[in-house]
Order: structure tokens, then sequence, then C-alpha cells
């Protein structure tokens, strides 16, 4: 009698374990080019996407994730492993992962891959990336009626179109309302690294800039705000935890609602490779909770800009704009092509420097 009975729960165990593993109909990985964090940052926000895809799908979808993957042969080998292992999607999140997703779905033709900032498609690879810009705006309107010294610090990660448009999409909207802002840009060469943008936000101060803006993941700038008493914008997800008073809003990247209709489209067997760039309107780039430090004048201001973007009343490259040395970009009420923007490597007039190559 004990030994049917052991045979039976053993029976029990195998049969559990086998609905568990035939109701995972899809296993999906993640790969992050930073730590995921603690509760911020760009890694941060993927991996919240990665949660949702787990809450929205039960057992029918099993996810993983590989963090600090270094751009270049390390990323290749990670996206290897992954489709070795028997993954059937691979969300790639960092613009440098662009070339090892190529190289890796061109032998992987039945594992679906989408790269996050890219631009390379493939049959079985889509792109996917948010209109930061367009959040660059509302912050830049801020920063220019708020400013004291008339100077923006702005912390720079590589000189890429995504990084390049954020700069002048914030420079054009604080030179709108105070046509004597200067912007004053450290370039980092990293996503993240605290120690550089920490070095980076004080060397700006030093400079007069009581405004920090981040093209850079970690909440160093943030803290570094906070210490030295300026004002300071927060990058990819709301870093107000790190600076109480000196976060005026943050940025937010919101990838749970793609991430969950892309898995949902490769459940279903309607995935297909393709382009989305999303913005304000659908969310995928929002703001966080308006500061009581700005202004309620400036707060109304603000928030009208933002609904004017995200309904599409007002774009953030709307001409008259000229290109830094002086020739015609945009003529009056001309806006700017999506094409223009997804190759920007030019600063608009008004910014001092060169971008480096």
């Amino acid at each position: 009698m004990k030994i049917i009975k052991f045979l039976s729960l053993i029976s029990l165990f195998f049969v559990g374990v086998m609905s568990s593993v035939q109701a995972t109909e899809l296993k999906v990985g993640f790969i992050y080019v930073n730590p995921v964090g603690e509760n911020t940052g760009w890694d941060y926000q993927h991996d919240q996407g990665r949660k949702a895809v787990e809450n929205a799908y039960g057992n029918k979808v099993e996810t993983s994730y590989v963090e600090a993957v270094p751009e270049g042969a390390d990323a290749e080998r990670v996206m290897t492993q992954m489709a070795l292992s028997g993954h059937d999607m691979i969300f790639a999140t960092s613009f440098g992962f662009m070339d090892p997703v190529m190289n890796v779905a061109a032998k992987f033709p039945n594992v679906k891959f989408e790269h996050a900032t890219g631009y390379k498609r493939a049959d079985n690879v889509a792109t996917y990336s948010a209109r930061f810009y367009e959040g660059r705006s509302v912050i830049g309107h801020i920063a220019g009626r708020m400013t004291k010294t008339n100077t923006i610090g702005y912390i720079a990660s590589y000189p890429i179109p995504e990084v390049i448009r954020g700069i002048n999409s914030a420079y054009l909207a604080a030179k709108a309302v105070n046509p004597n802002i200067k912007f004053k840009i450290v370039w980092v060469f990293t996503w993240f690294d605290p120690a550089k943008e920490a070095d980076a936000a004080s060397t700006l101060i030093d400079q007069g800039a009581d405004m920090i803006m981040q093209h850079t993941d970690s909440t160093a700038a943030m803290t570094i705000a906070e210490e030295r008493g300026v004002y300071a914008f927060g990058q990819a997800s709301d870093m107000k935890k790190f600076g109480p008073r000196a976060q005026l809003t943050s940025i937010i990247d919101d990838w749970a609602p793609y991430y969950v209709e892309r898995v949902g489209k490769a459940l279903d067997g309607t995935w297909k490779s393709e382009d989305t760039w999303d913005g304000l309107a659908p969310g995928m780039a929002a703001i966080s909770d308006f500061s009581n430090e700005i202004p309620e004048t400036v707060r109304k201001e603000a928030q009208d800009l933002h609904d004017a973007i995200a309904s599409g009343t007002v774009h953030s490259f709307t001409g008259p704009i000229n290109k830094q040395d002086g020739s015609t970009w945009l003529a009056a009420g001309e806006t700017a092509d999506d094409g223009t923007l997804l190759g920007m490597n030019f600063y608009v007039e008004g910014i001092d420097g060169d971008i480096p190559q």
C-alpha cells in the first residue's frame, strides 16, 4: 500500500511538472547593458517591462535576463547562449547591441529579436525606441524659465543621433523662453559610470550651471545636484529619492505596454519585423510629477507644452531653425521628418563646442 501511494505521488509530481512545461509557450530573454539597479535607471525600467510580461502571461511565458553586458563581443556571446538554450525571443536593450543582434539573428532565423534604439532590421529583427526628445523639450522649457545663471549643464553619453537629438531639443525649448541661455556639455562616453557622471556634474556646476540634465543612467548627477544646491532632471526613471529637492521632474521610459504587446504577438503568431517609435502620446516616454520647486505658472506652461506635443499640435523641431554653422535647416513652420531626426549628427545654432567623433 505504501509503495502504491509513493508511486501515485511520484506520478502526480511528474504530471504537475509536465503540465508546467507544456504551459510554457514562449521563452523570452532580455539583455541589459547596465546593472538593473534599485528602483531607478534605464535597465531598471526595462526590467519592469520584463516583469509586466510575466504578470500578463503567467506560466505561458518564461523570462530571463543578463545584466551588465558590455556592448560588442560579450553581447554576441550572451545572445548566442540564449538562443542555444531555447529562447524564442530576445530583447536587446542598448544601441551598441545592434551589430551583435544582427550577427546572432542571422544564425538563428527562428528566434525573434527586438533591438531598442537601433535602426537595422531583418525578417526576425524588429526595432523600437521612444521619442525621448519630446520629454527633453518639456524639461528644456522648465530649465529655461527657472535658471538664474542662464547656464544649463548637460551630461552626454555617446555622440549618437539619439543623444544629439536630445541636446538640440532641450536647447531649442530653453532658448525659446530665455534667449540668454547657454548649454555646457560634457561627454563622458559611457551609459553608466557613477564616478564619471559625478565628476561631470561637479565640473558643470563649477562652470556656473544651476540646472543639470543627463543622458546617462546612474543617479550620481542627481546626488551631486542635491549636495550642491542646484536643480536637476532625472533620466529614464523617477530619481526623486536621490534628490528630493534637486529633482524638478524626470523623463520616464515606460516599456511595459510595448513588451506585453510584442510578446503577445509572438504568442498568437502575428509578430513581424517592424519599427516602433513612440513618444509622449502613447506614454512610452513620460514625465514624472512636477516638483513644488517649480513655480505654478511654469508648471502650467510645461504641462501645456507636454499636452500640445502629445496631441501633435506642437513638434519639438519646428522652423525656423538653423544648423550650428548658421545654414538653414528648417524654414519657418517646417517640421523635421523622422529620417532626419533618426540620423541627426549636428548641433543647432547657438550651441557651442564640437560633437566628438
